[in-house]
């Protein structure tokens, strides 16, 4: 499962793309067995196609980030650099 891989490479990053409407189950899902395995220091992301009704239910469940389809790569590419600079910055590295 995603889970596992993240905590198992210790990845920095967890993003999931949905193509077909599963990301209410597994979005939600992934943030709590990632908090449950006391990894929930990842940034989150999710894109593809996500009607905008869901934004909100997904932010509100832990997701970080939510990118809906066009949204431009140098948009998510931002969004993890700004991520992973404000981390940085907040554990001195």
């Amino acid at each position: 499962m995603v889970v596992n891989a993240a905590i198992q490479e210790s990845v920095d990053v967890v993003g999931m793309s949905s193509l077909s409407a599963a990301h209410m189950h597994h979005m939600p899902r992934v943030v709590e067995l990632l908090r449950e395995r006391g990894a929930d220091d990842k940034l989150i992301l999710c894109g593809g196609v996500i009607p905008e009704e869901d934004v909100k239910e997904l932010l509100e469940a832990g997701v970080h980030q939510v990118f809906t389809m066009g949204t431009p790569m140098a948009e998510i590419t931002r969004a993890i650099k700004e991520w992973v600079a404000e981390r940085d910055a907040r554990e001195g590295a």
